[in-house]
């Protein structure tokens, strides 16, 4: 077989593949333990499994492929450098490719900083990022803490060894830390903030950054209130913290806005980028202010930081995503989804909140017997339930928040208003065949903060109670191991083995 050909599909691949997986890779998988799917083509929103069954992908790579798969410009882009005969690496020397793309990124920055941005490349994912980061603002500052958020991405410990992190209240409506959502609670987070940057900011050991996700992603898709934002904006600028911006997974339009923090006017000091940067490849960046680097020259920022391929398609995918308006689209249609979501949550009383920002939504699930008012104990059980049932009728989703009970919806920006109706049909014919094969169970002995909390009785289960017979997981499949009850948990923890 010619070094240039794929590997023969044939009709047993879909059992035979997902067989040997086990046997040659670790056990550190996650969505192949939950997605039963050998993808073998796909484009826009559509994926063909080694099966011939076609999905609608919402998971999109985990929102990394903004234009969905195998877009033409970005076809186009990665062609023309590989027909070119281009280096495709070259560390951080100048090349078309890279000014290309630092080009058409720094034309999508918020305005008042475009012109003296300046742009890190490092290793290809958000954890290198946010390490680059973090290393930055150490050396301007002097300081090593962090102050980061509740329900942040677990890359935060991976990214920031040799430094305290202090974790603080996010703010959201549904699971509140104070009790009262809203502005006021969003009053109250901030000012946790202040009061303990008045004690700590000034210190020599004081924290050297706040490291915030305006929407957090893996942590449940929760909005950042505007306000709360400018205020924390207003309390770095005022003890002489760095403020980092994670975009990892908002950029690029999903939101709205190009960046998430646009919806509130904030300028960060710096911005994490990772994920649509690269359109569909791996590429991850740091965007910050001039005077943060100036002298430094010897950094080492990682050697995959020079990828030709993926410059070309992040360029072509920045520059497609400007000219087209899309995030402007995402908004429009993001309010169409989460309104139809909302009315099929009204009909669902195991569904605690639908929230979200463009094309960034969440929907969580919950079990209402378990206390006598909201907010209810996570079901991941349920969450689980449904998204087998979506993947039954070709729609893929992925989970995440607490207790991975929260189904999260990131469809390409190229969505169409048809491909939006379909998706919502399947979501609600999902919920609704879950819910005609509900039974009650009593709450995850594996997850202690629910332990006792359930009012409900039957047969051993996880919480939430309201599932849908559980087939035999397909060949090659794993049930996961019981969710963290980390508020912060990996990417798809929890997830149920599909049936």
């Amino acid at each position: 077989m010619a070094l240039t050909q794929l590997p023969p599909v044939g009709p047993s691949a879909r059992e035979e593949i997902p067989l040997r997986q086990p046997t040659r890779e670790s056990a550190a998988r996650t969505y192949a333990r939950s997605l039963p799917v050998v993808p073998v083509r796909a484009r826009g929103l559509t994926v063909e499994g080694a099966d011939g069954r076609r999905y609608l992908d919402c998971l999109s790579g985990a929102g990394s492929l903004a234009l969905g798969h195998n877009h033409p410009v970005v076809l186009e882009a990665i062609r023309s450098v590989l027909d070119s005969g281009a280096p495709l690496h070259v560390m951080d020397l100048a090349t078309p490719v890279r000014d290309a793309f630092t080009h058409e990124l720094s034309a999508t920055l918020p305005r008042p900083w475009a012109d003296s941005a300046r742009v890190r490349f490092c290793g290809p994912a958000g954890t290198d990022a946010v390490r680059a980061a973090l290393g930055l603002v150490r050396r301007a500052t002097g300081r090593t803490g962090l102050l980061a958020f509740t329900g942040a991405h677990d890359k935060i410990a991976a990214a920031a060894p040799g430094g305290s992190v202090i974790r603080l209240p996010y703010p959201q409506d549904y699971r509140c830390p104070f009790g009262v959502g809203g502005a006021n609670g969003a009053h109250l987070a901030a000012d946790r903030a202040k009061s303990l940057l008045e004690h700590r900011g000034s210190r020599a050991d004081g924290p050297a950054a706040m490291l915030v996700e305006p929407v957090l992603g893996e942590g449940g898709v929760i909005p950042a209130p505007d306000g709360w934002l400018r205020r924390m904006r207003e309390l770095t600028a005022a003890h002489g913290l760095a403020l980092i911006a994670d975009e990892t997974h908002t950029g690029v339009g999903r939101t709205g806005a190009f960046w998430a923090v646009e919806h509130s006017g904030v300028v960060p000091d710096v911005m994490v980028l990772s994920e649509a940067i690269g359109g569909s490849l791996p590429l991850a960046a740091v965007v910050h202010r001039d005077e943060l680097d100036a002298g430094r020259t010897g950094d080492r920022a990682g050697t995959f930081r020079g990828n030709q391929l993926a410059m070309a398609a992040g360029a072509a995918t920045l520059k497609y995503v400007r000219e087209n308006r899309l995030p402007e689209r995402a908004a429009l249609l993001g309010e169409r989804m989460l309104a139809g979501l909302r009315a099929t949550a009204a009909q669902c009383d195991h569904i605690g909140e639908v929230r979200g920002r463009g094309l960034m939504i969440g929907v969580e699930f919950v079990d209402p017997d378990g206390g006598d008012r909201p907010p209810f104990p996570a079901a991941p059980a349920s969450a689980a339930a449904v998204r087998r049932e979506c993947l039954r009728r070709g729609l893929i989703v992925g989970l995440g928040g607490r207790y991975s009970s929260v189904i999260r919806l990131l469809p390409p920006l190229t969505i169409t208003d048809e491909q939006a109706a379909a998706v919502l049909d399947r979501f609600s014919d999902a919920v609704a065949a879950v819910s005609r094969g509900a039974h009650q169970r009593p709450p995850d002995l594996g997850s202690p903060k629910h332990r006792g909390t359930s009012r409900n009785v039957g047969a051993p289960g996880s919480p939430g109670g309201w599932t849908a017979p559980v087939a035999a997981p397909p060949p090659g499949t794993t049930p996961h191991p019981s969710p963290s009850n980390h508020p912060s948990t990996p990417k798809e923890a929890g997830a149920a083995s599909p049936a």
